[in-house]
C-alpha cells in the first residue's frame, strides 16, 4: 500500500511540474507604440514594429486588423507562416493622413503566443495644409 502511495505521489508531482511548463510562442517587440508626431496633411505616414518570438513553440499570426480603414498593416512573414524561437519578423503599419486633427489608432495581432491578443498602437497630430 505505502509503494501505491509513494508512485501515485510522484506521478501526481510529475504530471503537476510537466503541467506547469508553458513552452508557448510569445512576442517580444521593440516598442509597441510609435509617436509620428506632427504630420502633413494629405502624406501617408508608415512605421515597422520589429518583434522576436521570445518563446519555444513556433509563433503563427492569424490575423491582423486595423481599427478603422485609414490604417493598414503589412505583415513579414506573411501571416500563417511559422516564426521559429529566436528569429524575427516586422509588421508595417501606414496611416493616411487624410483629415487634420490628432489620431490614436490600434493595431490587433490575433496568433498562437502565451498573450493571443496584442495591440500596437500608432498616434499623432495631422496638420492641414497650406
Amino acid at each position: 500500500m505505502k509503494k501505491i502511495l509513494i508512485i501515485m505521489a510522484v506521478l501526481v508531482g510529475f504530471i503537476g511540474f510537466t503541467a506547469m511548463q508553458d513552452n508557448k510562442a510569445e512576442f517580444k517587440f521593440v516598442e509597441e507604440t510609435h509617436d509620428f508626431g506632427k504630420i502633413p496633411q494629405g502624406k501617408p505616414v508608415s512605421f515597422t514594429f520589429k518583434y522576436t518570438n521570445t518563446g519555444n513553440e513556433p509563433l503563427i499570426i492569424s490575423d491582423i486588423a486595423s481599427s478603422c480603414g485609414c490604417t493598414v498593416p503589412e505583415v513579414l512573414p506573411k501571416a500563417g507562416t511559422p516564426i521559429k524561437k529566436g528569429e524575427s519578423g516586422s509588421i508595417t503599419i501606414t496611416y493616411n493622413a487624410a483629415v487634420a486633427a490628432p489620431f490614436n489608432k490600434s493595431v490587433t495581432i490575433t496568433s498562437n503566443s502565451k498573450t493571443p491578443k496584442k495591440m500596437l498602437y500608432i498616434k499623432g497630430e495631422v496638420q492641414a495644409a497650406k
